[in-house]
């Protein structure tokens, strides 16, 4: 033990002579050093983050040549790395208290480059703390140093300590807007305002930041708009705030007023954001500016998509949709090649509001395959190296693939949400048999939050992938091996036609969403012996797969507390209530004079409307349509949106009867009636969208409301108005399906998607 002990003091001994030999040794060296020397020394050590020996060296430094301001400047800095902000601020402020303004000015300058080339040094560091740290030091000497407050808000960012109230507190704002002259990096200002409106478009500020910005890059409008367009896009699509889109939008249009691509998105904006007059202007301005055809039929299409959605402009719309046939079978004929995605990207939709003017399938749907033929001769063109990468290699695997694996099925879709094909698509997912099928899906511009019924989705794939961009989405399903792809969404977004374009499945098929699309990369088109005739398949390019009993099933609805009462709506008890809930596209003068005729013939009834559209032109529609009817508008009441799908539904239950539209039915809407055993009216067509409540009303058992011409419609409406104990009848049929029928049985629906997928997987496989 005393020997241990001996050892131990001679080693503490040798090591405090070392110490001491060590500190002679350097203060030896020192004092040979000249001052230059001396700070390159310290330099060395600064560098190497040994601060205290840094600044130990420039206090020599300070001590052997006082006049030379660079070391006061240094040591303050050693002192703010070392978390001493005081002391470094005191230390800067004592080597200028005695110098003339003009000296002090010039030491202010060169500090604040020194802290900024240290600044820039920890950033690359990825030390952003320290880096931020330097910069707010450097605001409180230079506070009009807007470009080192561009850099300081983008190290809030990255910290994640950026709030809605930061560029007040720095001032930017208010900098950037006043008559000072300042010198901007543009590119940092650009940078700074693209990182603010991915992040905080929520905030007001945003909004300010950007008109700010304006007047300092009045000579980069074009980079200016390749952020702010991407940015408004998101913002309204993938956020769903298609109101402070149209605001940012409308700040660009400040600085180019006439820019056709703005005016073309601002247009869209406003109809998603429900400023329809607005829209309606903006639409028509933007067509008014292009002159190629093809910019030409996206442009018309707008005003048709703004007028239809507002509702109640029926003669307009009839005469747009004349012009769009038109410019679209110019098109067609004229097949000019080649076209860019951008373009072709606009085309895919070009007659999507076709079915909701006219139900000729025979007509439209081969204007609908030879445009989307089009659309794939351009793509094939402009994305030739990745389409033929897919074919060949699904050529490959297909040699090595066993018969009996396990398929992997991919899922497409914007809408796996709070959306229609949200709430119907659950089914499919929850009672997907993963002993046989691997399930991926892929989410296009799908914003998570607040979102339950996405997040629920998430949860129920073995892999959930999300992007905007085409080549991204299709690389990775390419990558992914998918066997069978099932779009969701139809010619509804131009990313996922694009994707189905690419053909990056070997097998490839459209379910659920507007219609099919007519692309030739589509395989199969999911339907069922009732929603299309028999000779559908002479108009449609892909194969139409039938399935035995009905296209689409649910297990149910989610039902809230109702919040309208028909005391609250002035309706008496005994009243006869009819119902009709859609959007603006769907009110079809047509069917209205229908359906008014009914609300004439059935003493004591009460029209309810309800759906998304302006306000006042539907008003304007259903009252001019009452008096060449002779029908008493005192019967319509006029239904507000409500907050939750399962809030709506509660609200069904004040109805005694539902009148459908035509020639676009409800689906969704049609499904929640029956669910709701509330007797419904609907007029069958030819086309898809003419039949969604035929077969969803065949599958639930129900005959009774099946019109197949317009005075069936009339008498079927009438009738059930009249008969209450047919309509009490109905609704006991519609209970009791709820145990037997096709409709309300997800888990026998989902096996037979699963054998229609194996199928079309075998014939694949043995092609």
């Amino acid at each position: 033990m005393s020997k241990n002990i001996t050892q131990f003091v001679q080693l503490t001994n040798c090591i405090i002579l070392f110490l001491y030999s060590h500190k002679f040794f350097i203060n030896t060296m020192l004092s040979l050093t000249t001052p230059t020397q001396h700070h390159q020394l310290a330099e060395k050590y600064f560098v190497a983050g040994n601060y205290i020996q840094a600044a130990s060296l420039y206090e020599e430094a300070i001590a052997l040549e006082s006049n030379i301001k660079s070391n006061y400047w240094y040591l303050g800095l050693t002192l703010l790395l070392q978390g001493q902000e005081v002391e470094a601020q005191t230390t800067w402020f004592m080597a200028m208290i005695e110098g003339e303004a003009e000296q002090v000015e010039a030491w202010n300058t060169e500090l604040v480059s020194i802290l900024q080339t240290e600044a820039e040094r920890q950033e690359s560091l990825k030390e952003y703390s320290l880096a931020e740290k330097i910069r707010h030091n450097i605001k409180e000497i230079a506070p009009q140093n807007i470009n080192n407050l561009l850099y300081l808000i983008q190290l809030l960012i990255k910290l994640k300590t950026y709030t809605s109230d930061g560029l007040q507190e720095l001032g930017v704002i208010e900098i950037l807007q006043s008559e000072l002259r300042l010198e901007v990096n543009i590119e940092l200002l650009m940078q700074t305002l693209q990182i603010i409106l991915e992040n905080y478009y929520l905030y007001p500020s945003t909004l300010d930041f950007a008109k700010a910005c304006l007047p300092y890059l009045q000579d980069n409008c074009q980079s200016l708009l390749s952020i702010i367009l991407p940015s408004a896009v998101e913002i309204a699509y993938s956020h769903r705030l298609p109101r402070i889109a149209a605001q940012l939008c409308e700040i660009y249009l400040q600085l180019s007023p006439n820019n056709s691509e703005i005016i073309g998105h601002l247009a869209g904006f406003y109809e998603n954001s429900m400023q329809f007059e607005k829209a309606i202007s903006a639409a028509k301005l933007f067509y008014d500016g292009v002159q190629e055809l093809p910019d030409m039929v996206f442009a018309n299409r707008q005003i048709l998509r703004c007028l239809m959605s507002a509702g109640g402009h029926w003669e307009e719309s009839c005469y747009v949709h004349q012009r769009q046939e038109f410019l679209v079978k110019k098109l067609i004929e004229n097949n000019p090649a080649p076209l860019d995605n951008i373009r072709i990207c606009r085309l895919f939709n070009a007659i999507f509001f076709t079915p909701y003017i006219e139900d000729n399938p025979i007509k439209n749907r081969v204007i609908q395959n030879c445009l989307l033929q089009l659309c794939q001769a351009n793509i094939a063109n402009y994305s030739k190296e990745a389409v033929d990468k897919y074919y060949q290699g699904h050529l490959e695997r297909k040699k090595h693939t066993c018969t009996n694996k396990k398929i992997k099925l991919g899922y497409l879709s914007y809408c796996l949400r709070s959306h229609s094909v949200g709430w119907l698509s659950r089914w499919l997912f929850q009672y997907h048999d993963r002993d046989k099928f691997e399930i991926n899906a892929y989410f296009i511009s799908t914003n998570p939050e607040c979102d339950p019924l996405h997040e629920w989705y998430l949860s129920k794939v073995d892999k959930a992938y999300k992007a905007n961009k085409t080549a991204e989405i299709a690389e990775e399903i390419y990558q992914d091996e998918i066997d069978i792809l099932i779009d969701l969404d139809s010619i509804t977004l131009d990313i996922s036609c694009e994707v189905i374009s690419m053909k990056p499945a070997p097998i490839q098929v459209t379910w659920l969403g507007w219609d099919a699309s007519g692309s030739p990369s589509v395989d199969y088109f999911i339907a069922d012996s009732y929603v299309l005739p028999e000779s559908a398949q002479e108009y449609y390019s892909e194969k139409i797969w039938r399935l035995p009993q009905t296209y689409v099933a649910v297990d149910g609805f989610e039902v809230s507390v109702p919040t309208v009462t028909r005391e609250e709506l002035n309706i008496p008890h005994d009243a006869v209530v009819y119902f009709s809930g859609q959007r603006g596209f769907k009110r079809h003068p047509y069917i209205t004079r229908l359906q008014l005729r009914i609300i004439k013939e059935v003493p004591n009834s009460y029209f309810l409307i309800k759906g998304l559209s302006d306000e006042e032109s539907i008003k304007k529609f259903f009252y001019q349509l009452a008096e060449e009817e002779g029908v008493d508008t005192a019967k319509f009441r006029f239904l507000p949106g409500v907050i939750a799908e399962s809030i709506h539904r509660a609200n069904l239950g004040i109805a005694d009867v539902v009148l459908d539209t035509y020639p676009y039915n409800g689906a969704t809407t049609t499904l929640e009636t029956l669910w709701m055993c509330i007797p419904m009216v609907t007029k069958v067509g030819e086309q898809f969208a003419a039949r969604n409540s035929y077969t969803m009303m065949m599958n639930a058992g129900i005959t009774e409301g099946i019109a197949w011409t317009d005075e069936e419609y009339v008498e079927w409406g009438v009738r059930l108005g009249k008969d209450e104990a047919l309509r009490q009848q109905i609704a006991w049929k519609l209970r009791q399906s709820r145990k037997t029928s096709p409709l309300w049985n997800g888990k026998q629906f989902t096996r037979e998607m699963e054998k229609a997928y194996e199928q079309m997987w075998q014939i694949y496989i043995s092609s």
